[in-house]
């Protein structure tokens, strides 16, 4: 569950040394949960991280960043401006929620961890620092006389023990990045002083490992408990296209929109080298975008509880508008486009903008591998109770044993070129199986492919 967002700037001043000057109240609670307080070395090694980089490089930087918490993870926007002998933290964006341990609810992953609610509290990142050690409650919470401090490695505090088959336990959970339990360890600096480590994975919002949260029990105080059966897989968080939008979607318009400025020259003339530098930068922004798409679609698609809209279209009037979207990069490489005429009309039950998504697709494709000088024919007709609409090229066409292959997820058939990322007729084919259709291959009569949508006929 999220929690309410910080409505302000948040602000921090690093030395160079990475101690932290100054800091507005949320970093500095966050400080001193991790052990550290103003004056001493930023103890939160994202920013931490962030800070150097930015004073090492001597240039501003700005990207989305996961600390974690004991109330659970805050997700950040930080921008970070190296200024003199010092790095100013501009955190404009804060957001709290539960810590994201695997796709299981906060219930079931405790049950995972053995006596999670009994011993000392450890987290440490991918590289086996240390980022924060709490006191659990009563005498088998109490932390070492010498506890670790942030940044310092996990394997120079504990010795790991192998169990009876020489195996650890921890190992097994971070290669697998699953919970692990029942991992012996002492203390490197009193090996008589041992406990029983269990810990889960944390993950940011775009589902990379960030480190590992655990608890560290005296052997004498353990209790041995079953994990618990694991979930099932899910390859889409609930907020995967959320992710998808504010660390991928976001960030790209901005590159896009400051490339096509370039490129327009606002600002004077450039050299022309400059200029396909800019080109360049937003073409290839406008394919990263166009793979974005496709994802969202394909999450949207794959889940259980995806449902399309029953509306009257004209699949006549769907083939015009998909035309009339590619006619320039058709024109660009020679090809023309025949259109339904305006007084065609071919009227079905479907879902209008995602049959326009269905038709952009096969006609993009049409455009992008069929020979130059030819031409794509949009047709439409009706057969029994489905209504059609046929995308005919004058390229290669599709070979019989394949035709159901280009369907498969990420299936591109070979064809070398950046121009898709396999996943358009999947969901083109979903999309029109949802809606009461489907999509055919075969041949075009004139040579090339035909490729036909189909769906449920409007009843007159």
């Amino acid at each position: 569950m999220n929690m309410p967002a910080h409505p302000a700037i948040i602000r921090a001043t690093v030395a160079a040394d990475g101690r932290l000057l100054s800091a507005d109240a949320p970093v500095l609670a966050l400080q001193q949960e991790a052990g550290g307080d103003l004056g001493s070395a930023l103890a939160i090694p994202q920013l931490a991280a962030m800070a150097r980089l930015a004073a090492h490089l001597g240039i501003a930087l700005s990207r989305p960043v996961v600390a974690a918490a004991e109330r659970g993870d805050i997700d950040m926007w930080v921008r970070a401006k190296p200024e003199a002998e010092r790095v100013q933290l501009s955190i404009i964006d804060w957001h709290e929620r539960q810590a994201v341990a695997a796709p299981l609810d906060l219930a079931r992953r405790e049950t995972d961890i053995a006596a999670l609610s009994d011993g000392w509290t450890w987290q440490i990142d991918t590289q086996l620092r240390f980022q924060m050690v709490l006191e659990g409650l009563g005498g088998e919470g109490a932390l070492p006389s010498a506890p670790p401090l942030p940044g310092s490695r996990f394997t120079s505090f504990f010795e790991l023990r192998a169990d009876a088959d020489g195996d650890l336990a921890i190992l097994r959970g971070f290669a697998q990045r699953r919970a692990f339990r029942d991992q012996v360890a002492g203390l490197t600096s009193d090996p008589a002083q041992r406990f029983i480590l269990s810990g889960f994975p944390m993950f940011d919002l775009a589902g990379q490992l960030v480190g590992y949260r655990g608890k560290a029990l005296p052997v004498d105080r353990a209790v041995a408990a079953p994990l618990a059966t694991p979930e099932p897989l899910l390859f889409y968080p609930a907020e995967f296209g959320k992710r998808l939008d504010r660390y991928l979607r976001r960030p790209l318009g901005r590159i896009i929109a400051n490339a096509d400025s370039i490129g327009a020259q606002l600002e004077g003339p450039l050299r022309p080298d400059y200029l396909g530098y800019a080109g360049d930068i937003s073409a290839a922004g406008r394919h990263l975008m166009a793979l974005i798409d496709d994802l969202a679609d394909l999450q949207a698609i794959d889940r259980p509880d995806f449902s399309v809209t029953a509306e009257e279209i004209d699949l006549a009037d769907v083939g015009r508008r998909a035309a009339g979207l590619f006619l320039v990069k058709a024109r660009d490489r020679g090809i023309g486009i025949l259109a339904p005429a305006l007084e065609e009309a071919e009227p079905a039950i479907g879902e209008f903008r995602r049959a326009l998504q269905i038709l952009m697709n096969l006609v993009g494709n049409a455009v992008r591998y069929a020979p130059e000088g030819s031409t794509v024919r949009i047709e439409t007709g009706r057969l029994g109770g489905q209504a059609w609409i046929a995308v005919l090229d004058q390229g290669d066409g599709i070979a019989a044993d394949s035709r159901e292959r280009i369907f498969d997820k990420f299936e591109r058939l070979g064809r070398g070129d950046a121009g898709g990322s396999g996943l358009g007729l999947y969901i083109s084919r979903r999309l029109a199986r949802a809606m009461g259709g489907d999509i055919h291959i075969d041949d075009a009569p004139e040579g090339g492919a035909r490729f036909t949508l189909l769906l449920p006929a409007l009843q007159n």
